[in-house]
């Protein structure tokens, strides 16, 4: 009868980088993958095709660096950690 805490679903964890490709292209040289979950700013999409003619500027630029790093449940702290040390290397 008590209240539960919610879960977390964490299924995204994204950062940005204005150098998102050569960022990519790092990670993946050490077997790490990575996903660009929003490749094209939402009002330029299909299904917001009537505000396509607007210019918004802060959405299109984080359209081109957000990039999203490995995270599941089944990660190990020794897989999260790794992963941040490879992107320090790279900063």
């Amino acid at each position: 009868q008590g209240t539960q805490s919610p879960a977390h679903v964490v299924h995204i964890f994204a950062i940005r980088s204005a150098h998102r490709n050569a960022l990519i292209e790092h990670l993946d040289s050490y077997g790490i993958q990575t996903v660009i979950h929003y490749p094209i700013p939402p009002h330029k999409q299909k299904a917001y095709q009537e505000f396509s003619h607007l210019s918004l500027p802060v959405t299109e630029k984080i359209s081109k660096e957000v990039l999203s790093l490995p995270i599941s449940q089944v990660q190990t702290v020794e897989d999260t950690e790794r992963i941040v040390r490879i992107l320090n290397e790279f900063i």
